[in-house]
């Protein structure tokens, strides 16, 4: 090996786990610190269980309902526009209706002669 290139060994580093199991093994680092071991990782528990890290199980949950709410409020909106359309279309058909009433019985509303 060449000198002075390779970091320093350390044959019995201590690995600790956020669990509390700690176990000895050789490393480049004099202690390591994991999230997960054989001891608590769901493969070998048989248990589904969150790890949560720094809170991103919260943050995801805040953006989901971040996004249901927006979605209801997009709901909401498109179904307020089809109400107001369709409250339009009905005053239309009164007024025409209105219109329909004050001519005269076989006379159209383009057969009157324009007032000037």
């Amino acid at each position: 090996m060449k000198k002075g290139i390779h970091p320093k060994y350390y044959p019995n580093a201590k690995v600790i786990c956020s669990c509390g199991n700690t176990w000895t093994t050789g490393s480049t680092k004099p202690e390591i610190h994991t999230d997960l071991c054989n001891v608590c990782h769901p493969f070998f528990t048989g248990e589904q269980r969150i790890v949560d890290t720094a809170g991103q199980v919260d943050r995801f949950v805040k953006r989901l309902e971040a996004k249901e709410e927006f979605e209801a409020a997009a709901r909401q909106r498109a179904e307020a526009a089809v109400r107001e359309k369709e409250e339009r279309k009905r005053r239309r058909r009164m007024i025409f209706a209105e219109t329909e009433a004050e001519t005269p019985a076989g006379e159209s509303a383009e057969s009157q002669p324009a007032e000037e």
